[in-house]
Parts: C-alpha cells; structure tokens; sequence
C-alpha cells in the first residue's frame, strides 16, 4: 500500500511518481504510460512545493487553471482523468481528507483551427489514382491498404505474407509493430482490435502479386526503423498532388469508416471493422457524420410520408 511509505507531508509530486510506478508500470501500454509520465513532468513544474495534505479543491483548481493556459480544454479534461485516480486513492487512504476533484471546473486555451479528418469520396479516388502501383513492396502500396481497410498505422506495419487469406478475401489483424521503440511485434491496443477484414478483390489480386516472394511471417512493410512522420509526408505530397485536402494516415482510418457510414453500413459492423472497444467509441468518434446521416434520413421520411397523399 502507499501509506506504508507515504506521510501526508509529502510532496504530492513524489506521491504521484510513486503511484503511476505500483499501479500503472506494466499494467498499461507504452503510449499511455508515456502521458502518465509527461502528467507528472507537469505536476513537478506547477506544484513542486504542493505537499499531500495541502490538495484541497482550491489548490486543485488551481493546478487544473495554471495547466490549461498552456493546453486545449480537452487535453486538460485528460490531464484531470489522468490525476483523479492518484487523488481518489489518496483520500481511500486517509492521507486526503475529502476529494479535492470534486465539482473541478476544466478549462482551456481555444482549439486550434481543425485541419481536415478524412477524405469525401471522390477526394480519396482522386488520390488513389496518383499512387503508384510499380509491382514491388512500396509506402504507396502501404497508403493503399489503409485505404482500404481502416487499419491503424502499428497494425498495418506488423502484416506478415501470412496474415492475408486470400481464398476467403480477408486479412487477419492480431498484432502490432513497435514503432516507436526497438521494433519487434506488439499485442493489439485491446482484445477488440483482434479481427479479421474482408478486402475487396482488387486488393486480394494486388497484394497476392506483391507478396508472393516474400517470408510469409516477416511484416511486408518494415525494412529498418519507421517513422510515422516519413509516411504521413509521402501521403502529403500525393494529397498535393491530387489537389486533394491533405490529411495524415490516421485520417485515412477516418476516412474509411466515414465512407462506411454514408454508404449505409451499420456502427456496429463498422466498430468491428475498426477494432473499437465498443460502437461507443465508433459512436463518438464519428458524431458529426452520424448526425448528418439523420438529418438525411429526416429528409427522407418527410419525402416518403408527403407521397402519402
């Protein structure tokens, strides 16, 4: 327990640095450990002298309100989730006495002018057609299959030859690539994301070409380190190059599940598609395209209902 070692005279820094070490080291991924960690790189910079005992809910709001002059309201609503769980053990405890959380108010710099998500459908066969499809293993063929699929970037560097069935036009996602650290094969970012994807035939042809040669369990992609800021740079170019709005890769899994959506394919089947935890998640993400799904629909019903006359 952490009251074994903690006085309620401690720096509540030193509390937090402990607490993400018993409770998160080797529970979470990587990436989220990475924000634990830059939450207590900020609690260091704005509280250094802020003692366990003294977290009441001014000295929290206080904390909430200095940290959101450098950040977006959201990303302060993360770094309050982020303190809450430490805080909430605290006050479990006995070292807290009342939650200091409790009625915080989140707060935040304006955020920033949004710069496009996805592609429209048109856009995007625009950009396919600049791709080049020389029949060799490329970062264009790469481009492709997110099109295509909606994969994340880590899922699709870790395809091996073997992860592709292509009697049955489907592709097997049950790992990722470490990208960001010494290479190698990584579990998926949860037990959702393990599926399987139906690609089209065109893609079933391309790819049975392309990796026919190849080691059926090495990744298809991966030749060296990889850095998702090469890729994204070669998708910018081709997206100037089709005159298309330029988007990032991870703007291609949005729009693969947009097109998805306005082509009339359920959350459901589209959360499969995508890995999500839950159609919660897909139903958040994609909010604004749900909505605008249902004002179509509106138009639609009040159509069909005139025609009753």
């Amino acid at each position: 327990m952490l009251t074994q070692t903690t006085s309620q005279t401690e720096l509540f820094s030193q509390y937090y640095a402990r607490w993400i070490k018993i409770y998160k080291e080797g529970a979470i991924r990587n990436v989220t450990m990475q924000k634990y960690l830059m939450t207590q790189t900020w609690i260091k910079k704005l509280v250094p002298d802020l003692l366990v005992n003294d977290m009441n809910r001014m000295a929290y709001q206080q904390l909430l309100n200095d940290y959101a002059k450098y950040h977006e309201r959201q990303t302060t609503m993360d770094f309050h989730h982020q303190l809450k769980g430490a805080i909430m053990d605290a006050v479990d405890e006995g070292l807290i006495t009342r939650d200091p959380t409790r009625k915080a108010i989140i707060k935040g710099r304006p955020p920033k002018e949004k710069k496009p998500k996805y592609l429209n459908q048109f856009e995007l066969h625009t950009l396919l057609t600049v791709l080049n499809s020389n029949p060799e293993i490329s970062w264009d063929w790469f481009i492709l299959l997110l099109a295509k699929t909606g994969m994340r970037f880590s899922e699709a560097l870790a395809l091996t030859p073997k992860d592709f069935d292509f009697s049955h036009q489907s592709l097997s996602i049950s790992k990722t690539w470490d990208y960001k650290g010494d290479g190698g094969f990584l579990p998926t970012k949860n037990q959702s994301s393990v599926r399987k994807i139906q690609i089209d035939w065109q893609t079933v042809i391309q790819f049975a070409e392309l990796v026919k040669h190849l080691p059926p369990e090495k990744p298809i992609f991966v030749s060296g380190a990889i850095f998702n800021s090469t890729v994204n740079d070669i998708l910018r170019r081709h997206c100037l190059k089709a005159k298309v709005p330029v988007i990032t890769l991870h703007g291609l899994r949005h729009t693969h599940a947009s097109l998805l959506l306005f082509a009339g394919v359920s959350i459901a089947s589209v959360a499969r598609r995508l890995g999500h935890a839950s159609m919660t998640t897909t139903q958040k993400t994609y909010l604004h395209i749900i909505h605008e799904l249902e004002n179509q629909d509106v138009a639609l019903v009040m159509r069909s209902l005139s025609n009753l006359i």
